[in-house]
């Protein structure tokens, strides 16, 4: 079947289409596109998002993102009528302002063609996006039932912006949010440190990129390092809980470049705490996830959110689920095109959850509500 999905959850307006079907052997999956209009550039001289301008710039882009999309894949509009099977969207959560462009643009679609519509929540796409083959060179990938009895039950860190959460998911469907933050996410600590150290937003490319300068010449600013001992707390790594905070680090950051007159050494000092930032921020990330998983006898670790886009996470995670004790815990996370929001992953969920009830009665446009604070 051929399933189009639509995310307009924050600040990305995407529109997915994917080829799906179930096989004796399992699920063959195939994204055919993946279009999405990103507004970082209208949002980074705020240093966030502002619900009216994504709002704004959602109902302008959508019906261009649309019809780029629709045109494509199959040549035109017309031709698209006739292919699409389902139509799915995320409902929540989200910024209201922004999930409503798009719930309320796929209800009049799903009426207009009448078809089947699903709402989606935005955070089981992400916990699902591991699965999804590249777009680039779209090749089937085939997921055998003998793959989710080696995935199954798995404990995945979901990151992003607006939730840091660790996330029980023994089957498709049964999920148990085991632990999440207390105040802020790793991305707000990310984007916040960043605006300390005056760098751009979204702050976790950008603290990468500066930390990444420390760890290709570490020798050029020991000495700095070593006079100023520049060195950030690890909130909660030690609490017997699956919790998160990250308020206070970005707080202990702040009086950090008090102390040590910041401006004045700007430049030198940047990569060291852009460094070390990311180094507390990962250290909690890695040491939490992996205690839940030995704690639950989780076959795998899933990574998930925009935030698992960060290579130095990846690279901790790979590292740590070398040792002895933990090398038959496996390590999955999505390829870096869908660790950002995007609509092919709100497209497969809705795949899943048509087989469970494939008719279209269950699946009607009077019953989609965009929802902000949609729990798992």
């Amino acid at each position: 079947m051929i399933i189009l999905g639509i995310e307009t959850s924050c600040d990305e307006t995407s529109i997915g289409i994917l080829e799906a079907k179930k096989t004796k052997a399992g699920f063959f999956i195939k994204p055919l596109n993946n279009t999405i209009s990103s507004q970082i550039k209208i949002h980074q001289k705020y240093g966030g998002v502002v619900p009216m301008l994504a709002n704004r710039e959602h109902t302008k882009n959508i019906p261009i993102v649309f019809r780029k999309a629709l045109r494509k894949t199959f040549g035109s509009e017309e031709n698209a009528v006739s292919k699409i099977d389902l139509i799915t969207v995320t409902k929540g959560p989200g910024l209201i302002l922004s999930l409503l462009i798009g719930v309320n643009f796929a209800k009049t679609l799903a009426w207009f063609w009448e078809k089947p519509i699903i709402g989606i929540n935005h955070l089981e796409g992400h916990l699902f996006s591991f699965l999804l083959p590249e777009i680039k060179y779209p090749k089937p990938k085939t997921l055998s039932m003998q793959n989710a009895k080696i995935i199954f039950p798995a404990v995945c860190l979901l990151i992003s912006g607006g939730h840091t959460q660790l996330i029980y998911i023994k089957k498709f469907g049964d999920y148990k949010i085991i632990g999440e933050t207390r105040d802020d996410a790793a991305g707000e600590c990310f984007d916040k440190g960043a605006r300390i150290l005056g760098l751009d937003y979204p702050g976790g490319p950008a603290i990468a990129k500066e930390a990444s300068k420390y760890k290709k010449q570490g020798s050029k600013y020991k000495m700095l390092d070593t006079e100023y001992k520049l060195r950030l707390p690890r909130p909660m790594i030690n609490s017997q809980d699956y919790d998160f905070s990250f308020s206070g680090l970005k707080t202990a950051l702040l009086y950090l470049t008090q102390e040590i007159n910041f401006s004045s050494q700007k430049k030198k000092l940047t990569p060291i705490l852009a460094y070390e930032l990311e180094e507390a921020i990962t250290d909690v990330l890695i040491i939490k996830t992996i205690k839940a998983a030995k704690n639950l006898k989780a076959k795998s670790i899933i990574l998930a959110g925009g935030v698992s886009a960060n290579q130095r996470l990846r690279e901790k995670f790979q590292e740590k689920l070398r040792s002895k004790d933990l090398h038959n815990i496996n390590f999955y996370a999505p390829l870096l095109e869908y660790t950002t929001d995007n609509a092919i992953m709100i497209a497969l969920i809705g795949f899943f959850h048509y087989l469970n009830y494939p008719h279209k009665k269950f699946w009607t446009w009077e019953k989609i509500q965009a929802e902000a604070n949609l729990r798992l």
